[in-house]
Protein backbone atom coordinates (compact mmCIF):
# COMPACT_ATOMS: atom_id res chain seq x y z
CA UNK A 1 0.00 0.00 0.00
CA UNK A 2 1.56 3.76 -1.35
CA UNK A 3 2.15 6.17 0.97
CA UNK A 4 0.36 8.45 -0.20
CA UNK A 5 -3.06 5.92 -0.42
CA UNK A 6 -2.17 4.83 3.45
CA UNK A 7 -2.48 8.72 4.57
CA UNK A 8 -5.96 8.30 2.85
CA UNK A 9 -6.82 4.78 4.16
CA UNK A 10 -5.95 4.57 7.26
CA UNK A 11 -7.83 7.49 8.88
CA UNK A 12 -11.07 6.16 7.07
CA UNK A 13 -10.05 2.53 8.09
CA UNK A 14 -9.77 3.76 11.81
CA UNK A 15 -13.33 5.73 11.69
CA UNK A 16 -14.41 2.46 10.16
CA UNK A 17 -13.21 -0.48 12.03
CA UNK A 18 -14.07 1.97 15.96
CA UNK A 19 -17.56 2.35 14.72
CA UNK A 20 -18.23 -1.13 13.58
CA UNK A 21 -17.02 -2.40 16.32
CA UNK A 22 -19.70 -0.64 18.13
CA UNK A 23 -22.24 -1.74 15.87
CA UNK A 24 -21.21 -5.18 16.26
CA UNK A 25 -21.26 -5.02 20.07
CA UNK A 26 -24.87 -3.74 19.25
CA UNK A 27 -25.53 -6.56 17.37
CA UNK A 28 -24.44 -9.31 19.81
CA UNK A 29 -26.14 -7.70 22.50
CA UNK A 30 -29.51 -7.84 20.75
CA UNK A 31 -29.04 -11.26 19.32
CA UNK A 32 -28.32 -12.49 22.73
CA UNK A 33 -31.17 -10.61 24.42
CA UNK A 34 -33.47 -9.54 22.03
CA UNK A 35 -33.96 -12.46 19.47
CA UNK A 36 -34.98 -15.33 22.08
CA UNK A 37 -37.94 -13.52 22.68
CA UNK A 38 -38.80 -11.81 19.47
CA UNK A 39 -36.72 -12.58 16.09
CA UNK A 40 -39.32 -10.02 14.66
CA UNK A 41 -37.94 -7.46 17.05
CA UNK A 42 -34.52 -8.28 16.50
CA UNK A 43 -34.68 -8.16 12.93
CA UNK A 44 -36.43 -4.71 13.09
CA UNK A 45 -33.61 -2.93 15.32
CA UNK A 46 -30.64 -5.12 13.13
CA UNK A 47 -32.08 -2.96 10.10
CA UNK A 48 -31.33 -0.44 11.65
CA UNK A 49 -28.02 -0.55 13.39
CA UNK A 50 -26.42 -2.45 10.36
CA UNK A 51 -27.30 0.80 8.27
CA UNK A 52 -25.31 2.53 10.25
CA UNK A 53 -22.41 0.81 9.04
CA UNK A 54 -23.15 -0.45 5.48
CA UNK A 55 -23.96 3.52 4.80
CA UNK A 56 -20.47 4.49 5.98
CA UNK A 57 -19.71 2.12 2.38
CA UNK A 58 -22.26 3.79 1.01
CA UNK A 59 -20.75 7.31 1.66
CA UNK A 60 -17.74 5.64 -0.20
CA UNK A 61 -19.11 5.74 -3.33
CA UNK A 62 -21.25 8.46 -3.15
CA UNK A 63 -19.35 11.10 -1.54
CA UNK A 64 -15.64 10.20 -1.17
CA UNK A 65 -15.04 8.66 -4.55
CA UNK A 66 -18.04 10.48 -6.47
CA UNK A 67 -18.90 7.17 -8.68
CA UNK A 68 -21.72 7.92 -11.02
CA UNK A 69 -24.08 4.94 -10.84
CA UNK A 70 -26.20 5.47 -13.71
CA UNK A 71 -29.68 3.28 -13.60
CA UNK A 72 -31.48 1.89 -16.79
CA UNK A 73 -35.16 0.53 -15.99
CA UNK A 74 -38.66 0.81 -16.63
CA UNK A 75 -40.72 2.86 -14.35
CA UNK A 76 -42.96 0.16 -13.19
CA UNK A 77 -40.05 -1.87 -11.70
CA UNK A 78 -38.40 1.12 -10.36
CA UNK A 79 -40.96 2.20 -8.45
CA UNK A 80 -41.39 -0.88 -7.04
CA UNK A 81 -37.86 -1.44 -5.78
CA UNK A 82 -38.00 -1.58 -1.99
CA UNK A 83 -41.48 -2.22 -1.75
CA UNK A 84 -41.16 -6.55 -2.24
CA UNK A 85 -39.13 -9.10 -1.40
CA UNK A 86 -37.04 -9.69 -4.20
CA UNK A 87 -34.06 -12.17 -6.01
CA UNK A 88 -31.39 -10.29 -7.68
CA UNK A 89 -29.61 -12.02 -10.05
CA UNK A 90 -26.64 -9.76 -11.34
CA UNK A 91 -23.39 -10.80 -12.76
CA UNK A 92 -20.31 -10.16 -11.46
CA UNK A 93 -18.24 -7.76 -13.83
CA UNK A 94 -16.11 -5.43 -11.20
CA UNK A 95 -14.75 -5.65 -7.67
CA UNK A 96 -17.47 -3.47 -6.19
CA UNK A 97 -20.56 -4.90 -8.01
CA UNK A 98 -21.71 -5.72 -4.22
CA UNK A 99 -21.41 -1.63 -2.86
CA UNK A 100 -23.24 -0.92 -6.17
CA UNK A 101 -25.83 -3.27 -4.92
CA UNK A 102 -25.96 -1.72 -1.37
CA UNK A 103 -26.21 1.86 -3.44
CA UNK A 104 -28.75 1.29 -5.07
CA UNK A 105 -30.39 -0.90 -1.75
CA UNK A 106 -30.18 2.29 0.33
CA UNK A 107 -32.04 4.17 -2.62
CA UNK A 108 -34.89 1.78 -2.42
CA UNK A 109 -35.07 1.91 1.40
CA UNK A 110 -33.79 -1.40 2.32
CA UNK A 111 -30.07 -1.47 3.00
CA UNK A 112 -30.64 -3.04 6.25
CA UNK A 113 -32.38 -5.63 4.95
CA UNK A 114 -30.55 -6.83 1.97
CA UNK A 115 -28.63 -10.26 2.34
CA UNK A 116 -26.62 -11.89 -0.07
CA UNK A 117 -25.19 -15.41 -0.05
CA UNK A 118 -21.34 -15.56 0.10
CA UNK A 119 -18.68 -17.73 0.33
CA UNK A 120 -17.76 -19.01 4.00
CA UNK A 121 -14.59 -17.26 4.39
CA UNK A 122 -16.23 -13.78 4.12
CA UNK A 123 -18.15 -14.07 7.63
CA UNK A 124 -14.14 -13.77 8.82
CA UNK A 125 -14.29 -10.57 8.22
CA UNK A 126 -13.62 -8.04 10.85
CA UNK A 127 -16.61 -6.18 11.58
CA UNK A 128 -18.01 -6.47 8.16
CA UNK A 129 -18.10 -10.53 8.36
CA UNK A 130 -19.34 -10.24 11.34
CA UNK A 131 -22.49 -7.91 10.87
CA UNK A 132 -22.90 -9.91 7.72
CA UNK A 133 -23.51 -13.18 9.87
CA UNK A 134 -25.90 -10.88 12.63
CA UNK A 135 -27.53 -9.95 9.74
CA UNK A 136 -28.40 -13.90 8.25
CA UNK A 137 -26.29 -13.37 5.17
CA UNK A 138 -26.07 -17.06 4.10
CA UNK A 139 -22.46 -18.55 3.87
CA UNK A 140 -21.29 -21.43 1.40
CA UNK A 141 -18.51 -23.94 1.43
CA UNK A 142 -18.39 -24.04 -2.59
CA UNK A 143 -19.50 -27.78 -2.27
CA UNK A 144 -23.03 -28.89 -3.12
CA UNK A 145 -23.50 -31.63 -0.63
CA UNK A 146 -22.62 -29.48 2.41
CA UNK A 147 -24.31 -26.37 0.70
CA UNK A 148 -27.79 -27.46 -0.06
CA UNK A 149 -29.19 -27.88 3.64
CA UNK A 150 -27.37 -24.52 3.86
CA UNK A 151 -29.26 -22.49 1.01
CA UNK A 152 -32.38 -24.59 2.55
CA UNK A 153 -32.43 -23.83 5.72
CA UNK A 154 -31.06 -20.18 4.70
CA UNK A 155 -34.04 -19.77 2.61
CA UNK A 156 -36.84 -20.96 5.35
CA UNK A 157 -35.58 -18.08 7.69
CA UNK A 158 -36.05 -15.64 5.24
CA UNK A 159 -40.29 -16.70 4.95
CA UNK A 160 -41.11 -14.98 8.20
CA UNK A 161 -38.86 -11.47 7.31
CA UNK A 162 -40.58 -8.85 8.68
CA UNK A 163 -39.75 -5.94 6.02
CA UNK A 164 -39.22 -6.20 2.33
CA UNK A 165 -35.62 -7.94 1.66
CA UNK A 166 -33.41 -7.99 -1.27
CA UNK A 167 -31.28 -11.43 -1.29
CA UNK A 168 -28.74 -11.19 -4.19
CA UNK A 169 -27.33 -14.63 -5.75
CA UNK A 170 -23.94 -14.05 -8.16
CA UNK A 171 -24.51 -17.64 -10.21
CA UNK A 172 -21.46 -16.89 -11.80
CA UNK A 173 -19.93 -17.81 -9.14
CA UNK A 174 -16.85 -15.94 -9.01
CA UNK A 175 -15.82 -12.27 -10.39
CA UNK A 176 -15.70 -11.82 -14.08
CA UNK A 177 -12.03 -11.65 -15.34
CA UNK A 178 -10.19 -12.66 -18.87
CA UNK A 179 -8.64 -15.51 -17.74
CA UNK A 180 -12.08 -16.98 -16.66
CA UNK A 181 -13.62 -16.10 -19.63
CA UNK A 182 -11.24 -18.19 -21.75
CA UNK A 183 -11.75 -21.13 -19.37
CA UNK A 184 -15.87 -20.50 -19.13
CA UNK A 185 -15.31 -20.49 -23.26
CA UNK A 186 -13.26 -23.58 -23.73
CA UNK A 187 -16.61 -25.45 -21.74
CA UNK A 188 -18.46 -23.92 -23.53
CA UNK A 189 -17.41 -25.25 -26.85
CA UNK A 190 -16.40 -28.72 -25.33
CA UNK A 191 -20.22 -28.89 -24.30
CA UNK A 192 -21.77 -27.68 -27.47
CA UNK A 193 -23.35 -24.31 -25.49
CA UNK A 194 -23.63 -20.65 -26.33
CA UNK A 195 -19.99 -18.86 -26.52
CA UNK A 196 -20.25 -16.19 -23.89
CA UNK A 197 -18.49 -12.78 -24.38
CA UNK A 198 -19.19 -10.71 -21.59
CA UNK A 199 -20.45 -13.17 -18.51
CA UNK A 200 -19.63 -16.32 -17.32
CA UNK A 201 -21.91 -19.65 -17.62
CA UNK A 202 -24.17 -19.39 -14.50
CA UNK A 203 -23.82 -22.56 -11.98
CA UNK A 204 -27.73 -23.14 -11.63
CA UNK A 205 -28.22 -25.48 -8.51
CA UNK A 206 -28.34 -22.79 -6.39
CA UNK A 207 -30.70 -20.65 -7.85
CA UNK A 208 -33.17 -23.45 -8.72
CA UNK A 209 -33.22 -24.13 -5.19
CA UNK A 210 -33.87 -20.68 -4.31
CA UNK A 211 -36.55 -21.08 -6.73
CA UNK A 212 -37.97 -24.00 -5.15
CA UNK A 213 -37.95 -22.44 -1.52
CA UNK A 214 -38.84 -18.80 -2.26
CA UNK A 215 -41.74 -19.00 -4.77
CA UNK A 216 -44.53 -18.56 -2.34
CA UNK A 217 -43.24 -15.64 -0.47
CA UNK A 218 -41.21 -13.79 -3.13
CA UNK A 219 -43.03 -12.36 -6.09
CA UNK A 220 -40.35 -10.84 -8.15
CA UNK A 221 -36.87 -11.33 -9.69
CA UNK A 222 -34.76 -8.95 -10.55
CA UNK A 223 -32.36 -9.53 -13.34
CA UNK A 224 -29.29 -7.29 -12.99
CA UNK A 225 -27.02 -6.38 -15.52
CA UNK A 226 -23.34 -4.28 -14.46
CA UNK A 227 -21.55 -2.44 -16.76
CA UNK A 228 -18.55 -0.30 -16.99
CA UNK A 229 -18.22 2.76 -20.02
CA UNK A 230 -15.49 2.77 -21.50
CA UNK A 231 -14.63 6.30 -20.61
CA UNK A 232 -14.39 5.11 -16.73
CA UNK A 233 -11.59 3.31 -15.41
CA UNK A 234 -12.29 -0.14 -13.47
CA UNK A 235 -13.81 0.56 -10.68
CA UNK A 236 -12.13 -0.99 -7.33
CA UNK A 237 -12.18 -0.77 -3.54
CA UNK A 238 -8.40 0.90 -4.16
CA UNK A 239 -9.94 3.35 -6.29
CA UNK A 240 -12.35 3.96 -3.79
CA UNK A 241 -10.56 4.61 -1.00
CA UNK A 242 -8.07 6.89 -2.91
CA UNK A 243 -10.96 9.05 -3.91
CA UNK A 244 -9.87 9.16 -7.53
CA UNK A 245 -12.50 11.35 -9.44
CA UNK A 246 -11.52 14.31 -11.54
CA UNK A 247 -11.32 16.37 -8.74
CA UNK A 248 -7.98 17.28 -7.47
CA UNK A 249 -6.84 15.50 -3.72
CA UNK A 250 -6.68 18.86 -2.54
CA UNK A 251 -9.71 19.69 -2.29
CA UNK A 252 -11.21 16.34 -1.97
CA UNK A 253 -12.51 17.52 1.48
CA UNK A 254 -14.77 19.96 0.29
CA UNK A 255 -17.14 16.68 -0.64
CA UNK A 256 -20.12 18.85 -0.99
CA UNK A 257 -19.19 20.80 -3.72
CA UNK A 258 -20.57 19.07 -7.01
CA UNK A 259 -17.81 17.72 -9.50
CA UNK A 260 -17.93 15.17 -12.54
CA UNK A 261 -16.53 11.79 -11.59
CA UNK A 262 -14.44 9.98 -13.53
CA UNK A 263 -15.62 6.66 -12.25
CA UNK A 264 -18.91 5.19 -13.76
CA UNK A 265 -21.31 2.45 -13.67
CA UNK A 266 -24.40 1.63 -15.19
CA UNK A 267 -26.30 -0.40 -14.31
CA UNK A 268 -29.64 -2.19 -16.31
CA UNK A 269 -32.59 -3.70 -13.80
CA UNK A 270 -35.18 -6.12 -15.39
CA UNK A 271 -38.10 -7.36 -12.76
CA UNK A 272 -39.00 -10.86 -14.16
CA UNK A 273 -42.39 -12.34 -12.08
CA UNK A 274 -41.57 -15.43 -10.19
CA UNK A 275 -45.22 -16.83 -11.17
CA UNK A 276 -44.13 -17.31 -14.76
CA UNK A 277 -40.81 -19.25 -14.54
CA UNK A 278 -41.21 -23.07 -15.10
CA UNK A 279 -41.88 -25.51 -12.46
CA UNK A 280 -39.66 -28.19 -13.11
CA UNK A 281 -35.95 -27.84 -11.72
CA UNK A 282 -34.55 -28.80 -15.19
CA UNK A 283 -36.48 -26.25 -16.71
CA UNK A 284 -35.75 -23.96 -14.16
CA UNK A 285 -32.23 -23.99 -14.59
CA UNK A 286 -32.08 -23.42 -18.64
CA UNK A 287 -33.98 -20.39 -17.87
CA UNK A 288 -31.48 -19.34 -15.59
CA UNK A 289 -28.93 -19.97 -18.64
CA UNK A 290 -31.23 -18.25 -21.16
CA UNK A 291 -31.07 -15.00 -19.02
CA UNK A 292 -27.50 -14.81 -19.05
CA UNK A 293 -27.41 -15.79 -22.75
CA UNK A 294 -29.61 -12.38 -23.01
CA UNK A 295 -27.15 -10.60 -20.64
CA UNK A 296 -24.73 -11.32 -22.72
CA UNK A 297 -26.19 -9.94 -25.81
CA UNK A 298 -27.18 -6.88 -23.72
CA UNK A 299 -23.72 -6.62 -22.83
CA UNK A 300 -22.68 -6.40 -26.43
CA UNK A 301 -25.21 -3.39 -27.20
CA UNK A 302 -23.81 -1.85 -24.21
CA UNK A 303 -20.38 -2.46 -25.40
CA UNK A 304 -21.26 -0.88 -28.96
CA UNK A 305 -23.43 1.59 -27.70
CA UNK A 306 -22.07 2.72 -24.19
CA UNK A 307 -25.24 2.71 -23.01
CA UNK A 308 -28.06 0.37 -22.35
CA UNK A 309 -30.39 2.75 -24.66
CA UNK A 310 -33.71 -0.09 -23.79
CA UNK A 311 -34.84 1.64 -20.87
CA UNK A 312 -35.21 4.82 -19.34
CA UNK A 313 -32.81 6.39 -17.35
CA UNK A 314 -33.60 6.68 -13.76
CA UNK A 315 -32.61 9.41 -11.45
CA UNK A 316 -31.39 7.71 -8.19
CA UNK A 317 -30.00 10.86 -6.28
CA UNK A 318 -27.19 11.50 -4.05
CA UNK A 319 -28.80 11.72 -0.63
CA UNK A 320 -27.42 13.19 2.58
CA UNK A 321 -28.28 10.65 4.73
CA UNK A 322 -24.74 8.36 4.15
CA UNK A 323 -22.93 11.99 4.66
CA UNK A 324 -24.50 12.34 7.67
CA UNK A 325 -24.05 9.10 9.10
CA UNK A 326 -20.24 9.22 8.34
CA UNK A 327 -20.11 12.60 10.07
CA UNK A 328 -21.97 11.54 13.03
CA UNK A 329 -19.11 8.91 13.66
CA UNK A 330 -16.39 11.25 12.75
CA UNK A 331 -17.74 13.31 15.70
CA UNK A 332 -18.25 10.55 18.07
CA UNK A 333 -15.01 8.82 17.45
CA UNK A 334 -12.94 11.57 17.37
CA UNK A 335 -14.51 12.91 20.94
CA UNK A 336 -13.88 9.89 22.42
CA UNK A 337 -10.57 9.29 21.47
CA UNK A 338 -9.65 12.83 21.95
CA UNK A 339 -11.14 12.00 25.78
CA UNK A 340 -9.49 8.92 25.59
CA UNK A 341 -5.79 10.52 25.16
CA UNK A 342 -6.30 13.13 27.59
CA UNK A 343 -6.94 10.53 30.63
CA UNK A 344 -4.65 7.84 29.39
CA UNK A 345 -1.45 10.20 28.29
CA UNK A 346 -1.13 7.45 25.77
CA UNK A 347 1.60 8.95 23.83
CA UNK A 348 3.12 10.38 26.85
CA UNK A 349 5.69 7.40 26.71
CA UNK A 350 7.93 5.45 24.44
CA UNK A 351 5.30 2.69 25.67
CA UNK A 352 1.77 4.61 24.38
CA UNK A 353 3.52 5.52 21.48
CA UNK A 354 4.41 2.27 20.67
CA UNK A 355 0.91 0.76 21.12
CA UNK A 356 -0.20 3.34 19.20
CA UNK A 357 1.96 2.91 16.39
CA UNK A 358 1.23 -1.04 16.75
CA UNK A 359 -2.83 -0.72 16.44
CA UNK A 360 -2.65 1.53 13.20
CA UNK A 361 -0.16 -0.91 12.04
CA UNK A 362 -3.16 -3.30 12.71
CA UNK A 363 -5.70 -1.11 10.82
CA UNK A 364 -3.72 -0.60 8.05
CA UNK A 365 -3.07 -4.65 7.70
CA UNK A 366 -6.64 -5.27 8.66
CA UNK A 367 -7.86 -2.56 5.50
CA UNK A 368 -5.02 -4.61 2.96
CA UNK A 369 -6.76 -7.95 3.75
CA UNK A 370 -10.38 -6.00 2.62
CA UNK A 371 -8.93 -4.63 -0.21
CA UNK A 372 -7.30 -7.87 -1.30
CA UNK A 373 -10.48 -9.61 -0.34
CA UNK A 374 -12.51 -7.89 -3.04
CA UNK A 375 -9.74 -7.90 -6.00
CA UNK A 376 -11.05 -9.73 -8.88
CA UNK A 377 -7.39 -11.29 -9.64
CA UNK A 378 -7.23 -12.81 -6.20
CA UNK A 379 -10.81 -14.27 -5.76
CA UNK A 380 -11.26 -18.27 -6.36
CA UNK A 381 -11.62 -19.49 -10.10
CA UNK A 382 -14.53 -21.12 -11.07
CA UNK A 383 -14.02 -24.97 -11.40
CA UNK A 384 -16.28 -26.41 -13.79
CA UNK A 385 -16.59 -30.73 -14.51
CA UNK A 386 -17.85 -31.23 -17.59
CA UNK A 387 -21.89 -32.21 -17.37
CA UNK A 388 -21.77 -31.20 -13.54
CA UNK A 389 -21.90 -27.55 -12.70
CA UNK A 390 -21.64 -26.26 -9.24
CA UNK A 391 -23.06 -23.16 -7.81
CA UNK A 392 -21.10 -21.01 -5.49
CA UNK A 393 -22.55 -17.91 -4.57
CA UNK A 394 -21.16 -14.92 -3.19
CA UNK A 395 -21.19 -10.82 -2.11
CA UNK A 396 -20.08 -4.40 -2.24
CA UNK A 397 -20.94 -5.60 -1.72
CA UNK A 398 -19.85 -7.20 -2.22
Amino acid sequence: MAIAAATVIVPLGILFFISGLVVNFIQAVCFVLIRPLSKKTYRKINRVVAELLWLQLVWLVDWWAGVKINVFADNESFNLMGKEHALLLPNHRSDIDWLVGWVLAQRSGCLGSSIAVMKKSSKFLPVIGWSMWFSEYLFLERSWAKDENTIKAGLQRLRDYPQPFWLALFVEGTRFTQAKLVAAQEYATSQGLPIPRNVLIPRTKGFVSAVSHMRSFVPAIYDITVAIPKSSPSPTMLRLFKGQSSVDFTFKFCIIMKFRPSLKVHVHIKRCLMKELPEMDEAVAQWCKDLFVEKDKLLDKHRAEDTFSDQPLQDIGRPAKPLLVVCSWACIVGYGALKFLQRSSLLSSWRGIALSAFILAIVTFLMQILILFTQSERSTPAKVAAGKPRMTGRVQQQ
